[in-house]
C-alpha cells in the first residue's frame, strides 16, 4: 500500500558531532519504516558552514540539490553545486558535501534501502 506523509511531520535527526560532521540535519523521507524494498530517500540540510564527513562507502547514491550553494568533494577536487544540481557518487568514491553559502544547503539523497540506518 502507498505511504503518504508530509515532510514537515517527519522527525529531524541532528547528525552533527562537532568535528567530522558539522551543522547537518537528516530526515528519512522513504525508507525501511515504509517497507521500501530497494531504495531510501533522505533529505539533508546543512547549515551555513556545515559539512558532512569526508568518507566513502561500498554503495552508490544520487543527490538532487533543492536549494543553497556548496561543493561536493570528488577525486579531482571540490566541484560547485547549487539549486538544480544533480550528483551521482559511484560506490567506493571518497566524497564530502559542504555548504559554502550564507543560507542552508538542502538536498535529497537516494541510496539502497539496506544501507539506511
Amino acid at each position: 500500500m502507498a505511504s503518504v506523509k508530509r515532510i514537515a511531520d517527519i522527525k529531524v535527526r541532528d547528525m552533527s558531532n562537532g568535528a567530522e560532521i558539522v551543522g547537518v540535519q537528516k530526515r528519512v523521507l522513504i525508507g525501511p519504516a515504509d517497507r521500501a524494498p530497494t531504495f531510501a530517500v533522505r533529505q539533508f540540510t546543512l547549515g551555513p558552514g556545515g559539512h558532512t564527513a569526508a568518507h566513502s562507502h561500498p554503495f552508490e547514491h544520487g543527490v538532487i540539490v533543492l536549494r543553497g550553494t556548496g561543493t561536493v568533494l570528488t577525486p579531482t577536487g571540490p566541484v560547485e553545486i547549487g539549486e538544480g544540481s544533480v550528483v551521482f557518487v559511484p560506490p567506493g568514491e571518497h566524497h564530502q558535501f559542504r555548504n559554502t553559502g550564507p543560507g542552508s544547503l538542502e538536498f535529497l539523497c537516494v541510496i539502497p534501502v539496506e544501507h539506511e540506518t
